[in-house]
Formats: structure tokens, C-alpha cells, sequence
């Protein structure tokens, strides 16, 4: 089962409930029901029957915008029910023939999509108000477990068959997404002993056994499993936190109005621009979701998002990215103080928290990003988010033309990082005391914003060009691989949370297990799923 390069169609992202084929939404009163009813035939690429409610990406493609539909469009719900259309079967986790077939790259992209998604059900629950449930009429494996242990509650059916289970560990010489092995610790605090039986007993764990271990809530009969999954539906319900009145519809995003991609494949370097919006935003909750989805702080993050995951899966041989941004500063500035005024209402909030996905994606997103402020730019508030974000910040120190940055209301935490701090607070770890300082300031010209601490290099107009050239060729040169280890253990700084260890084991183990022979060789357990040879392990410990 070796690696293919063969070229693909372009992945898209874009969907709606009435084009899903893998998953059913039903909203009715306070409870949103997603069932999974995997189609074997339509799986995104050719080559692999979707078997047993396995998933691949385009499976995860539909539950992502289910989880954001649910957000904007259906603000009575209360609480999520995630269940199975099949019987004695929940999902048996990721494709494994998809994985085998496919490029080391878009594993790794894979499995940090999918533990986002998973975030984002989380999220729901912690930010939102809207806690999940999952009903496993049947058995869940690896990644189908992994989706059951980011909803809040877990009912099993006790029918002498349906398990739970992680077998990655004993069939395939991998690791179940790194985030189900974090999640069963860090989340459900499950023993360290226990965890480590589970993880390596391929059949699972099934009844009574699954709840005394902390795998799941409940394990009841199947007489009584409707009526446990009401009950505790019904009680999810009750104690939801959710406060939101207004809804909008979230339309094809379009044509991009705000966010600008240009690819140079010779150099392996994109240009990504970022526009300000104009001077007609709303100015209340109620003229937010009378723009609704054109409003600028929806649009441009969802084609921000958009951009990054074009980036993440149809261009793998970018390694640079510049990010620019062009407007007037005073227009972002006015986005963000409705914004912060507003924070909580409810659509305002989801709003809000839109931002702060997209944002999360940049830092996640295994590319080197250099944002350039040059005269027109426009670094100002949430806009400035992108360049904190940047693992180098350039600001030309010009004569010609006053170039500024701006802090606003939405860089004072509005907008967490993975380690739940914010951008301004982790660049600050030494001198915590610098964060409120630069709060202050307001705008900054490039002199003021390299005292502050915000710029990384500020060259003036005579080295400018040369300086920048020779910092692309430079980066563009260098290892990947190096670059994407190193990348991601500057960006984790700061506190250790459940989210940062998701992503910092994912790009280290699953970056080095999914190349190791163990599992990929010629006689890798991955390899040989499925056919009747044994694997053949190199037996030194790494």
C-alpha cells in the first residue's frame, strides 16, 4: 500500500446540508441531531469503498459546516445529538485504505483537520453554550471514538456486541490522532494504567466495563437506550448556557471579497493579502444580522480560512507565505469596538469566535508566514492578530510615507491562542507587564512599534527590497521538514493545554510515525492491513 503522487482534483471545502452525502442534520426544538450515514460509494477520491462508517476528509468536510450551521443559523439549539443511522455500527474511525493510499502530507493535514473539527464540537460546548451527546448505537473504533469523546456525554448500548475502542496501536503501528490518546487523559482523566490496556486491546472494551473504566457515561441495555439518550439530552438541554436570538444564513462564500491568494510555485512562495473592510459595517448586533454573512467580520474570515486550507491541501510545495494587508486602518478599528462593545450577544459572539478559528488555523498551519508593513498596509486590531501571528514581522522604516500599526479591544484576549493566551500575552511571556502598555499606545509608527516590541526587523527604504528578497529565498531553501518541527515548537509557547498537545504530538509523532517502516514499509502495518501477511516490525526502541 505505498504512497501514490498522483494528482487529484483540488479539495473544496465548501458544502450545505442540502448537498451532504455522509451526514443528516435535524433540527427540531432545542436539540440538533446529526446522523452519520456514511455513503460507501462516495468517498472523496477514488480507490477505497467507505466501509462501516469509516470517514475520510470529505466526511469531515460535512460535519465541520454542520458544526457552523448550527452556530449561525439555528440559534434555539440547546444541545448537539451525534448518533448513527447503522445498525450495530457508530464509525469505525478514518479509512484505512484511504490512508495508505495517500501522500505522507495529507495524513498528517488529515489528522489535524479532523482533531480541529473535533475543537470546534468542544468549543461549542465551553464558549457557546451548546453542550453534545453521543449515542453509540453500536461500536465506535479509533477516530469514531475520537468523535465520541469530544461530545460531553457518551451512552454505549450494552448488546454483548458494540465496543468502544482505539486499535491503532496493535493493527496499524500508529496512533489514534494523537488527540484520542490526549483526550482520554487530559479530558476524561481516565487512569494512566487503564488508558494504556485500552489503547492496546483491539476488540475494545464493551458494557459495564466501558463505564467503570471512564470510556463512557452509560452503558444501558438496548430496551432502554432511546430512553437514556433522552433523558440525558433533556438534561443537557436544561442546563445549556446559550443565549442567542438572532440567526443569519451562511451563503456560499463566493467570490472572495477580502482575501487575496497568489501563488508563485518556482519560488514555493504565496502572497496572501488581507483587505480592511469599508466604512458601512454594522454598527449594532441587530445590523449584524441584518448584513448578516457579507458582513466583513464573517466574510473575510471564512475566506481567510478559506485561503489556509487551500493552502494546507492543494498546495503542498509552499513553504513561505507573506502576509499583507491593505485598507484603512480607522474601519477595522470601528469593526472591533462593535465587536468588543457586543462581545456578549449572542451572534456577536459567534462571530467572534469565527475570528478566533481562522486565527487558530494560521497558527496551525504547517507553512513559514512573514507579514510586511509597508505604506497602504493596514495592521490595525484584528488585522494586527496576523501579524502576531507571523513567525516574522517586517515593517519598513520609511521616509517617504508614515506606515503605522494599531492595537484595538479584539487584541486583549478576545482572541486566544491555542495555549489560551492571547498573541500579545504569549509574545510577551518575559515582561508580562509590556502587554497593557502596548494596549495603551493606540497606533504606532514603525519606530514606536519596534520599542514595543511588536516588529521583527525594520529595514529602510534602500535595504528594504534586497532584505526581504534574500529573507524569502533564504527560508524557501531550507528543509521542510525543519522548518514545520521548528515552526511549531516556537508557536506552542507558553502554557501546556490539552489543545497544544494535540497539535504539538501531531506534528511530532504523527510526523515521524507515519514515515517509520513500522507502519508504512514494504512489510508495515499499515501497509499489509488487510491482507493475510504479518507485519515485520524493527524491534530498536527510538
Amino acid at each position: 500500500m505505498a504512497e501514490t503522487n498522483t494528482q487529484h482534483e483540488p479539495v473544496r471545502f465548501e458544502t450545505h446540508p442540502e448537498r451532504y452525502v455522509h451526514w443528516k442534520l435535524d433540527v427540531q426544538g432545542a436539540v440538533a441531531r446529526l446522523t452519520m450515514d456514511v455513503k460507501e460509494d462516495r468517498g472523496l477520491r477514488p480507490g477505497y469503498p467507505l466501509k462501516l462508517n469509516s470517514y475520510d476528509l470529505g466526511v469531515d468536510i460535512e460535519l465541520a459546516d454542520a458544526f457552523q450551521r448550527i452556530r449561525f443559523e439555528h440559534p434555539e439549539v440547546r444541545a448537539v445529538l451525534v448518533t448513527s443511522a447503522k445498525d450495530r455500527i457508530f464509525c469505525s474511525g478514518a479509512n484505512i485504505y484511504m490512508l495508505g493510499s495517500s501522500t505522507h502530507a495529507f495524513k498528517v493535514n488529515f489528522c489535524k483537520y479532523t482533531n480541529e473539527t473535533r475543537l470546534y464540537l468542544e468549543e461549542m460546548s465551553a464558549e457557546s453554550g451548546i453542550p453534545s451527546i453521543c449515542a453509540l448505537n453500536g461500536t465506535a473504533s479509533g477516530g469514531g471514538y475520537e468523535l465520541a469523546i469530544a461530545c460531553d456525554d457518551i451512552v454505549l448500548a450494552d448488546d454483548g456486541s458494540s465496543a468502544v475502542s482505539f486499535p491503532e496501536a496493535p493493527l496499524l503501528a500508529v496512533l489514534p490522532g494523537t488527540g484520542g490518546l490526549t483526550r482520554l487523559v487530559d479530558k476524561r482523566k481516565i487512569r494512566r494504567d487503564l488508558a494504556d490496556a485500552f489503547s492496546t486491546i483491539a476488540e475494545g472494551v464493551r458494557g459495564k466495563r466501558s463505564v467503570e473504566w471512564g470510556l463512557v457515561d452509560e452503558a444501558p441495555p438496548k430496551a432502554k437506550f432511546e430512553e437514556t439518550v433522552k433523558r440525558r439530552t433533556d438534561a443537557l438541554v436544561a442546563k445549556s448556557r446559550r443565549k442567542q436570538d438572532k440567526k443569519i444564513t451562511l451563503e456560499s462564500i463566493g467570490e472572495p471579497q477580502y482575501v487575496k491568494l497568489d501563488l508563485d510555485p518556482k519560488t514555493r512562495v504565496a502572497k496572501l493579502t488581507v483587505r480592511a473592510p469599508g466604512n458601512k459595517e454594522p454598527q449594532t448586533p441587530d445590523e449584524l444580522a441584518k448584513l448578516g454573512c457579507k458582513a466583513w467580520a464573517i466574510q473575510a474570515f471564512r475566506e481567510l480560512d478559506a485561503a489556509l486550507l487551500e493552502l494546507r491541501f492543494n498546495q503542498p510545495n509552499i513553504g513561505v507565505v507573506a502576509i499583507h494587508t491593505s485598507g484603512d486602518p480607522a474601519n477595522v478599528l470601528a469593526v472591533d469596538a462593535m465587536l468588543a462593545k457586543y462581545k456578549d450577544d449572542g451572534l456577536v459572539k459567534e462571530t467572534i469566535l469565527l475570528i478566533k478559528r481562522a486565527m487558530k488555523r494560521l497558527d496551525l498551519t504547517a507553512k513559514s508566514f512573514f507579514a510586511l508593513a509597508e505604506p497602504g498596509s493596514c495592521f490595525a486590531g484584528t488585522l494586527l492578530e496576523l501579524a502576531l501571528a507571523a513567525d516574522r514581522f517586517y515593517m519598513k522604516d520609511s521616509e517617504d510615507a508614515e506606515i503605522s500599526v494599531a492595537t484595538s479591544p479584539m487584541n486583549a484576549g478576545l482572541l486566544p491562542m491555542a495555549n489560551g493566551l492571547s498573541r500579545l500575552q504569549t509574545r510577551f511571556l518575559k515582561e508580562p507587564e509590556r502587554v497593557s502598555r502596548v494596549l495603551e499606545q493606540g497606533a504606532m509608527t514603525t519606530p514606536d512599534a519596534v520599542k514595543a516590541g511588536l516588529v521583527t526587523f525594520a529595514p529602510d527604504d534602500i535595504d528594504w527590497d534586497d532584505e526581504i528578497r534574500i529573507a524569502f529565498e533564504e527560508r524557501a531553501a531550507m528543509s521542510p521538514d525543519a522548518m514545520t518541527g521548528m515552526e511549531a515548537s516556537l508557536r506552542f509557547a507558553g502554557p501546556e493545554t490539552m489543545e497544544t498537545k494535540i497539535f504539538g504530538r501531531l506534528s511530532a509523532w504523527q510526523n515521524w510515525i507515519f514515515q517509520r517502516p513500522n507502519a508504512v514499509g514494504e512489510k508495515g502495518a499499515l501497509t499489509l492491513y488487510g491482507k493475510p501477511e504479518r507485519p515485520e516490525f524493527n524491534w530498536q526502541r527510538t
